[in-house]
Formats: C-alpha cells, structure tokens, sequence
C-alpha cells in the first residue's frame, strides 16, 4: 500500500514537472488575426517563438507542412513549405555533390517572403548531421551576409 502511494506521489510530481517546462507562447491577437485571414481552415497551429519579436505558425495545408513567420504588429514576414526533392531548381544536385561530399538531401522546402522573393531550402544530411542550404531560383546559393559586431565596426574604423 506503501509503494503505491509513494509510486503515485512520484507519478503526480513526474507530470506537473514535465508540464511546467513547455513554455507556452503568448502569441499576439494581430499576429493570430493575420494568420486566421490567410488561413481561415486551419484549425490546428502549433505556435512557437522565432526570434525575439517574431512567432512562427506550424500546420498542415493542403496535406503539406506548411509555417509562417508573423511579427507583432500581424505582418506576415514569410512562408515555408515543404515540397518533394525533385521540385528543387536544377543545378542544387550537382551543388550538394560537389561540395558535401557523402551528404544526401533529406528535405526541401519552397520560402517566400514578404516582398514575393522566392528561395528554396535544401536540408541535407549525413549520418546524424543535419544543416540547411538556401538556394535561390537558378539553383545557386544564397549567401547571407552575417551582421558585423560592434568589435569589427570599431576595428574598422581605427584602420581609417
């Protein structure tokens, strides 16, 4: 009798533990409101923070997964949507090959931001290693230019 209890006292405390460390998003009423007007069907979201003042909505459409990223104010920052392999643009094969030597491509995903622009995402993988490429509409790829820190900003202005 003993154990029982003591087995469901560790139970009760196991499950109020496990449920205190998801951290639900306050997501904003603006933010809601634009995705209810772009998706109206919808039902299930699971929304999630991206950045600190963005949300980001996970769904299913259309049989696809599909994810938006919302600001604050409800401006829709971009789409994502997962497409087959072969719906990449051509040359992003050949790119993977050449220079991830062993790495396959794994999943793909057609983004579009808020100005219309189009790029696709290839993750790739090998063994338990994943990363993401994105590629523009010509198969090349995107490289990001990375924000300079306040470090190289000062170095760059005492060479002057």
């Amino acid at each position: 009798m003993k154990k029982s209890i003591l087995l469901l006292v560790v139970f009760a405390l196991v499950i109020t533990t496990s449920a205190q460390n998801k951290k639900e998003v306050k997501v904003s009423e603006k933010a809601k409101a634009t995705f209810a007007k772009l998706y109206p069907t919808v039902k299930e979201v699971k929304w999630g923070k991206e950045g600190k003042s963005e949300y980001e909505a996970e769904f299913k459409f259309e049989g696809k997964a599909t994810s938006l990223v919302i600001d604050e104010q409800g401006n829709l920052k971009e789409t994502e949507t997962d497409i087959a392999k072969s719906e990449l643009p051509k040359g992003v094969d050949e790119f993977v090959a050449k220079n991830h030597k062993g790495w396959t491509i794994s999943e793909a995903a057609k983004i579009v931001d808020a100005k219309g622009n189009i790029t696709f995402e290839a993750q790739i993988s090998k063994d338990k290693l994943k990363k993401d490429i994105i590629f523009a509409q010509d198969g090349k790829p995107v490289v990001k230019k990375e924000a300079k820190d306040e470090k190289d900003e000062k170095d760059e202005k005492e060479e002057k």
